[in-house]
């Protein structure tokens, strides 16, 4: 069968059904990761000959009528960043220094999928210690948009989006930090869900506590709402690992059936601080009205913030940064010395929120949490009367790559500066205050997604899920990914 562009849950029943073998799906992936890859630079390493390994068991586990998980056979993709599984590369986002260092252990998301019988063929790009909204770095280079390869994807799940985009796999990890699943699955027209925090396990060492300031996700990227769903059912559990781990099972794959009907839902076209490009605006603001098709009532709310865009953006950079001081205090007591001998190997904003959050205080601390604390509230806020908030997922439209390592975004968006870092993501306010959400494909302008963002009430991933798949129904998208399809490989 041809499977390009099938989705995780069909190409599963395909194989359960016998129609098709792991083997055979493994094998042509394969070569479709050879021919398309070059072109995007999305799969960093190649885990070919353990996936051969694995394919040839899940073969023998059918033909002895054992029983498999949901995922059998299946190839997915999952992220070279803080993701790892044994004598797999771990580069931290392609950091030159790290190219062959290795941990001796699995992430949950490697191990849960690897659990329900997806087979994992390789690792995708990603920005140096995920600090950037593109998808760049210094060993591996830029990764390609599959809508224009001359363009990027978005960070830091950059490799894992475009491999989902370009059909070389149905079902990419991604991870997020400031919205990056959602940001390269909004520019590469793919579904990116970020679930509540700990519904998927994160297992940090040797700080427990570590993910919550700001709040880090794993989350699926797939083409279509049920794959993602389906992923969240393997993903999602208690952990004995992570402190903070959400002990109820919902059932995902049930609240794909859209159903919507009576919902208040809260549209802010710029999240109240947010400049945002007139061709973002255009594609939302006709998007949103798709809600009140299917029974939902859409208005249009102001965010009560004091706060503008700048300092948020910087408020971000210095409460994610202790993640990276942490990482690399433990990398220098196994003797990799980063940021001596090596602190060329990151970029230059990079180095300045380190040198600054290094010399910051405990109060420091507590006054930036401060500040977080009013983004909180404005989200309470409108959560309270609706059951949903709409916006944007990004700011701008995707900028052109660098050759140098160095691709950002945007530092001015209709005449106001932005942090070109992470200044036109209209991602990371969820990071900062723990609400679910997801990046559905809105629409295309000039022939590039455009992603729309939905935010639920705390812990209410079901709602996201159930909006995102009302809107898919009503207005499906898979027929955009014809335009990677037939983009020339040459």
């Amino acid at each position: 069968m041809d499977i390009t562009y099938v989705g995780a849950s069909d190409l599963a029943s395909a194989i359960r059904a016998g129609q098709t073998s792991p083997t055979e799906v493994l094998e042509v992936t394969i070569d479709r990761i050879e021919k398309r890859n070059p072109s995007l630079n999305a799969i960093v390493y190649k885990g070919y000959e353990e996936a051969r390994q694995a394919a040839r068991g899940a073969d023998e586990s059918l033909a002895r009528g054992d029983a498999v998980g949901p995922l059998h056979g299946v190839p997915v993709i999952m992220k070279d960043l803080f993701d790892f599984k044994p004598g797999w590369p771990a580069t931290f986002g392609g950091i030159p220094a790290m190219k062959d260092f290795t941990v001796d252990g699995y992430c949950v998301w490697a191990e849960r999928m690897e659990a329900a019988g997806a087979i994992i063929v390789g690792k995708g790009n990603s920005p140096a210690m995920g600090y950037r909204g593109t998808c760049d770095n210094y060993l591996f280079g830029a990764t390609n948009n599959p809508f224009d390869v001359t363009r990027n994807t978005g960070g830091s799940s950059g490799g894992s989006a475009a491999s989902v985009a370009d059909g070389l796999v149905s079902i990419a990890e991604g991870s997020d930090g400031g919205g990056s699943i959602r940001i390269p699955s909004a520019w590469c027209g793919t579904y990116g869900f970020q679930p509540s925090p700990s519904r998927v396990p994160t297992v940090m060492r040797p700080n427990a506590f570590a993910g919550v300031s700001p709040f880090l996700y794993e989350g699926p990227i797939t083409r279509n709402v049920a794959d993602a769903a389906l992923a969240m059912q393997v993903l999602a559990g208690d952990h004995p690992g992570d402190p903070f781990a959400l002990r109820d099972e919902p059932d995902f794959v049930s609240v794909t059936d859209g159903l919507i009907s009576g919902w208040k839902i809260a549209y802010s076209p710029d999240l109240g601080v947010y400049p945002v490009s007139a061709a973002v605006r255009k594609v939302v603001d006709e998007a949103v009205h798709v809600f009140e098709e299917c029974g939902a009532e859409v208005t249009e709310v102001d965010i009560d913030l004091d706060l503008d865009q700048r300092e948020l953006a910087d408020l971000w950079c210095r409460l994610i940064m202790p993640l990276s001081l942490d990482a690399f205090a433990n990398l220098k007591q196994q003797g990799l010395d980063i940021m001596g001998e090596h602190r060329n190997d990151l970029p230059p904003e990079f180095l300045r929120w380190y040198d600054h959050v290094a010399e910051m205080s405990v109060m420091d601390y507590y006054n930036d949490n401060s500040k977080r604390t009013q983004v909180f509230d404005s989200l309470q806020k409108v959560l309270g009367d609706h059951r949903l908030l709409v916006s944007p997922t990004l700011a701008c439209m995707p900028p052109t790559n660098e050759t140098t390592g160095e691709t950002r975004g945007p530092s001015v968006i209709d005449g106001v500066e932005v942090d070109p870092v992470i200044g036109w993501c209209m991602t990371y306010f969820t990071n900062l205050t723990g609400h679910p959400a997801a990046s559905v494909p809105a629409g295309l302008s000039d022939g590039m997604p455009v992603g729309m963002q939905i935010i639920g009430r705390r812990h209410a991933d079901v709602d996201v899920l159930r909006a995102s798949a009302a809107f898919e129904q009503a207005r499906p998208w898979s027929h955009i990914y014809q335009i990677p399809a037939g983009r020339s490989l040459e």
